[in-house]
C-alpha cells in the first residue's frame, strides 16, 4: 500500500463539499425547519496497516450498532456504510450542547490486487471495526535462502 502525500487544497477541497452538502440540504429538503436535531453526514475514522499476512483495517465507530453496519465488497472496492443513530436520552429541548455527530457515513476503499477477497472478515468491538483481508498465498513474503556456489566438478578426471 502507498504512503499518500498530504495536500492541504484537499482538506479545502472536501470542506467546500461539506458546507455546499451542508446547504443544498438545508435548501431541497421541505422538512429541514422542522428537524430540531440536525444529523450531518460524518466519515469514521480508519487506520489500514500491513502485517505479513494481511491488510487490517481498524475503523472507529463507537455508538454505531454492529447491525447498522454494512460492509461490501465489489469490483475491487471494500465499502463501510452505517449509520449512527441520534438517541433521545433527554427532550431535544433540553440540551445545551450537541457535538457528537450522528446520521449516515460512507467510506470506500480500493483494494490492492494481493488480497484474497473471498477471504476477508471482519469483528467489532468496543466501537472498533477490525476488517481483516488476507494476502494471497502467491504473493505473501518469502525467504530465500542464500546458496553458496557450487564448486565447478573437475573436468581434468
Amino acid at each position: 500500500m502507498a504512503i499518500t502525500k498530504w495536500d492541504p487544497f484537499k482538506d479545502f477541497m472536501v470542506l467546500r463539499d461539506r458546507m455546499n452538502r451542508l446547504f443544498e440540504d438545508m435548501v431541497s429538503s421541505p422538512r429541514a425547519e422542522e428537524t430540531d436535531i440536525m444529523q450531518t453526514t460524518w466519515a469514521p475514522a480508519v487506520d489500514i496497516y500491513e502485517t505479513e499476512n494481511e491488510l487490517i483495517l481498524t475503523a472507529e465507530i463507537p455508538g454505531v450498532e454492529e447491525k447498522d453496519v454494512e460492509i461490501k465488497i465489489e469490483d475491487n472496492t471494500l465499502t463501510l456504510k452505517g449509520e449512527r443513530k441520534f438517541e433521545k436520552e433527554a427532550k431535544e429541548e433540553n440540551y445545551h450542547r450537541i457535538e457528537r455527530a450522528y446520521g449516515a457515513f460512507l467510506r470506500s476503499f480500493t483494494l490492492p490486487n494481493y488480497i484474497d477477497q473471498d477471504k476477508i472478515n471482519a469483528e467489532y468491538e468496543n466501537g472498533l471495526l477490525r476488517v481483516h483481508m488476507p494476502k494471497k498465498p502467491e504473493v505473501k513474503p518469502r525467504k530465500v535462502k542464500i546458496l553458496k556456489p557450487q564448486t565447478a566438478e573437475k573436468s581434468s578426471k
